[in-house]
């Protein structure tokens, strides 16, 4: 597998992004029937109140619900599937109705989209295992928790719990995901180091956080 493009060279090929906030996100979903929350880095930021840069914003929705996505979306950005470094446009009146099984290429979960052709891109959508009732992690199924107790809510807008968040972002270890680790950790309550232990054991044994969060306990 290729290494990751550094952020310049990442956007010199598949453009650049616009600088979105939480806010712009919670406006692009107002009136939106399903289910979203922000993950990412302004997940573990609204949480510790540490900010830094960030080179996007990740709405996250229930993959089962890309239809009700699409029809939020249309006529207002166009969206295109992105996978194994592959983007393809996913026109509004292909199949709108068609499950995300049915319509995605393999290993799809994740969305670009962007008013145009001229525009950069506005947000990369995040497409999520689970249903109404339960989040899952999309690397191990067998790691669950109920959706309510997986989002928390800051100013009228769902997040994802940071536990959840360094799970997702201890696989890549990229200089950003050790930074947003070490300043998320003294915020961690031990209900949480003991969760994001248990799941770093069962899925990336001999991680390096697991030391920190055992000696943190």
């Amino acid at each position: 597998m290729p290494e990751p493009l550094e952020e310049e060279a990442f956007q010199r090929l598949y453009g650049r992004w616009a600088v979105r906030t939480p806010q712009d996100v919670a406006r692009l979903f107002d009136g939106y029937a399903g289910v979203w929350w922000i993950a990412g880095g302004w997940a573990l930021e609204a949480f510790t109140g540490v900010s830094r840069h960030h080179d996007d914003t990740d709405p996250s929705v229930l993959k089962a619900q890309l239809p009700m996505l699409r029809r939020h979306l249309a006529g207002r950005l166009h969206t295109w599937t992105a996978s194994s470094g592959a983007l393809k446009p996913l026109l509004p009146d292909h199949r709108p109705d068609a499950d995300a099984t049915e319509l995605l290429p393999d290993g799809c979960n994740q969305l670009w989209t962007r008013p145009d052709a001229d525009h950069p891109w506005e947000y990369d959508i995040l497409l999520a295992p689970g249903t109404l009732d339960e989040w899952v992690y999309r690397r191990d199924e067998m790691i669950r928790m109920p959706m309510t107790e997986a989002l928390w809510v800051r100013d009228g807008i769902r997040y994802l719990q940071p536990e959840i968040q360094l799970l997702y972002k201890a696989k890549g270890l990229r200089e950003k995901d050790q930074v947003d680790f070490e300043a998320t950790l003294p915020h961690l309550d031990a209900r949480r180091r003991d969760w994001l232990s248990d799941a770093l054991q069962r899925t990336l044994p001999g991680h390096l956080w697991l030391g920190a969060l055992r000696f943190t306990g």
